[in-house]
């Protein structure tokens, strides 16, 4: 890393009490103290603390002593400090606290004890990382000769954050299986924060819709252990599976995703979140740590890591290729060796590099965190396809801090998906860049976790506002070449983080072919055929083709829409009006923009005017520091939320169902509703930038509609491309979108 180690062995030392392990996400104290090496600070020098680009620890404020994250700092020999808190520091160490010597300076052995969440003026302390870590680094540097050189310490404080007691609970099932087939039941416990807790201590009931071979009765948490994997788990027969977990009361903890079992299938279903990154790089623990969480805590199937290959060295990229071939276990888990083309955005922005073996070169968008420039960087992303033009590979286009812009640059022959959700929010702009550019793209959902949750990855307490997708890939079988078959294909459908069951399938009519690849990329085949799956490219004869979708949700359907390229062009529910009841959901969503800044701050109150509610439930809220504020008496709700392209809001219950008046102010809308007028339909304002907007409309009391089958027949248009997929939206919030059929001249 490019710091200065000008003797950095005689500059100075730093301890830290306590060194944990502390709960992460809580409040503490912490005690960071300096000692002055051999040559002291002159007068106008200091020292900076540093924390990662990913940590959500508390931001440090001066001023108010009883307030959160108060921060104090002494000299042993009474010099005046001066502290300033800002990201002014080399990535990955940005967040920065600076203490500068004035009015003085310090000789060696004197000490500047820095104190995190000072509580003895009534302050509750340092919020911690919300992230569990097994070694939180406070970097520490020194400008000892008042030069701002800083040179960093020889050896850096260390915390250890574990996980809190657990909140909530899953229980994860595969989605599609043939009869027979043995499958797992995977139960996890998740604090608050959505870190796997291994807090939990007790006995869980199961109990399922239909006869289990090899399923328990019951199963223990024990504390300080992996959580419980039931393997070779079997049905008889064929049917729709949910197994709900339930505490020794019977109180239900948790349902089951679901998971359809069919006689036969050529294609099954295996999930995975190929997008991440470790402290190697920009993200959080070590590259062991990420692999062996995906497997062991997440229960993917499928796994990648992408660091930011600015700050990849060799012998990192070497380590990335060996863990790759150590996790990679055909028929249990794919981990697939890659890199993030971290361009900058007028370059092409952001891809995902993967190959489906190990040993192949890095070619780097720069080396600016490396040593020296490499011949081999490829600064423009067209340099990159034409450098990956021979290499067994596949490319995604995504959305992180900076935005891959396609049209820049694209190769279809590698550039085979983008991703349209990840923990940076939702980006379905993406998709319909990719469909009016004339692109035949699937869309998949990963993490771009940072925090090293790779396939279970909160967003915690920053502004990340989401949290990290998931995509479910159809394949006969898992390994690195039915993957790469599947994502050439387009054969997936992604979600923001849940695991649901889709079936989608075209009906084009008589006539009709499929062909064997995108024409635009080189010679395809055709076969003859009425249907398609999602991905297929296909030609028509005749000028419709209904789409069918039958979906099984991790929760009760709110809703599904169908899109005819870029737009929404109808909207099925598992309901009528006649079911509508006394809840109302309030949504606020959208972006600033396509850039880093584009999260969007609500702040404001909601009022009920002649009505109340009688409770209340939060929707995408995911900040646990700001839950959702209800007023005593039924009569307000005050928003305090964040979006990143996704929605979040809440519903409410009201006490009666057509009275009054809905009052809506926040720092972007002041919209007043009348009660009565909120229906099925949305209510919608728009308010600019990167579709923000409100979104209010009326639900049933209680929303059964855990499956759902739904068709749109759609108009093709014989001049150009059509691009048919569907959105499901889930009562919890979660959504999912499968990859579009496209329908070609």
């Amino acid at each position: 890393m490019p710091f200065s180690t000008y003797q950095r062995d005689q500059i100075g030392t730093a301890v830290i009490e306590p060194a944990g392990p502390l709960e992460a996400g809580s409040f503490a104290p912490v005690t960071i103290t300096f000692t002055a090496g051999k040559f002291g600070i002159d007068d106008t020098g200091g020292i900076k603390i540093c924390y990662r680009t990913a940590s959500d620890s508390g931001k440090l404020q001066f001023t108010d002593p009883r307030a959160p994250n108060y921060c104090t700092a002494e000299a042993s020999n009474g010099a005046a400090l001066e502290l300033s808190f800002t990201r002014n520091n080399i990535r990955p160490y940005p967040n920065t606290l600076q203490v500068r010597v004035g009015r003085g300076f310090l000789r060696a052995g004197e000490t500047i004890t820095v104190r995190l969440g000072d509580t003895r003026k009534g302050s509750p302390g340092y919020r911690l990382q919300t992230a569990v870590e097994t070694e939180f680094v406070f970097k520490v540097y020194c400008d000892a000769f008042a030069t701002y050189d800083f040179v960093e310490l020889a050896k850096s404080p260390i915390v250890k954050l574990v996980s809190g007691p657990p909140r909530r609970y899953k229980a994860l099932l595969p989605t599609l299986r043939r009869k027979g087939e043995p499958f797992r039941l995977c139960l996890v416990a998740d604090d608050r924060w959505g870190n796997v807790s291994d807090k939990a201590a007790h006995r869980v009931r199961l109990k399922a819709n239909m006869p289990v071979e090899g399923l328990p009765e019951t199963v223990t948490f024990e504390a300080g252990k992996s959580p419980p994997v039931i393997e070779g788990l079997r049905l008889a027969g064929t049917g729709d599976l949910r197994i709900d977990m339930l505490n020794e009361a019977g109180e239900l903890l948790v349902r089951s995703n679901p998971m359809r079992v069919v006689d036969t299938a050529d294609l099954v279903h295996f999930w995975g979140d190929l997008h991440g990154q470790s402290g190697e790089t920009v993200g959080t623990g070590t590259v062991q740590e990420y692999f062996a969480f995906a497997r062991d805590k997440a229960f993917i199937d499928i796994v990648g890591h992408q660091g930011n290959d600015f700050q990849i060295g060799d012998d990192l990229w070497e380590e990335i290729n060996r863990l790759a071939r150590e996790y990679d276990k055909p028929g249990h888990m794919v981990a697939l060796p890659g890199y993030e083309w971290s361009g900058n955005t007028g370059m092409g922005g952001d891809r995902n590099v993967f190959y489906r073996t190990e040993g192949r070169p890095i070619r780097r968008s720069s080396s600016v965190l490396l040593d020296a420039p490499r011949d081999t960087d490829c600064h423009h992303v067209n340099d990159l396809f034409k450098a990956l033009e021979n290499e067994d590979a596949i490319v995604l286009a995504h959305v992180g801090g900076r935005y891959a812009d396609i049209g820049v640059g694209h190769d279809g022959r590698l550039e085979r998906a983008v991703e349209i959700h990840s923990c940076w929010g939702t980006f379905e702009w993406m998709l319909h860049d990719a469909i009016k550019l004339g692109y035949r793209v699937g869309i998949v959902c990963h993490s771009d976790d940072h925090k090293g949750r790779p396939g279970a990855a909160h967003p915690g307490a920053s502004n990340f506002g989401a949290i990290g997708g998931l995509t479910c890939y159809m394949m006969p079988k898992l390994d690195r070449d039915a993957l790469f078959t599947a994502v050439k294909a387009r054969r997936t459908y992604g979600t923001t983080g849940t695991r649901l069951f889709i079936d989608a399938k075209a009906h084009l009519g008589a006539g009709a072919e499929v062909l064997s690849d995108d024409p635009l990329l080189g010679p395809v085949t055709s076969t003859k055929a009425e249907t398609a799956l999602v991905g297929d490219i296909a030609r028509v004869k005749g000028d419709t083709v209904r789409l069918d979708v039958e979906a099984l949700g991790a929760t009760p359907i709110e809703r599904v829409t169908f899109f005819h390229n870029d737009q929404p062009v109808a909207v099925v529910r598992g309901y009528d009006k006649s079911k509508l009841g006394s809840r109302i959901r309030v949504l606020f969503e959208g972006a600033e923009y396509r850039g880093r800044g584009r999260e969007v701050l609500w702040k404001g109150t909601v009022r009920l005017k002649s009505n109340r509610f009688l409770k209340a439930k939060a929707i995408n809220h995911f900040n646990a520091d700001k839950p959702l504020k209800l007023g005593d008496d039924g009569s307000q709700v005050d928003v305090d939320t964040v979006t990143t392209g996704n929605f979040s809001g809440f519903d409410i219950w009201l006490e009666d169902a057509s009275a009054g008046f809905l009052d809506i102010t926040t720092n972007l809308v002041c919209k007043e509703l009348k009660i009565a007028d909120i229906g099925l339909e949305d209510h919608v304002v728009d308010l600019g930038g990167l579709g923000r907007r409100l979104r209010v409309f009326r639900l049933p009391d209680v929303n059964d509609t855990w499956a759902l089958k739904a068709s749109h027949t759609f108009k093709i248009d014989p001049q150009r491309d059509n691009a048919l997929y569907m959105r499901l939206t889930q009562e919890d919030g979660h959504q999912a979108w499968t990859s579009p059929v496209y329908i070609i001249p």
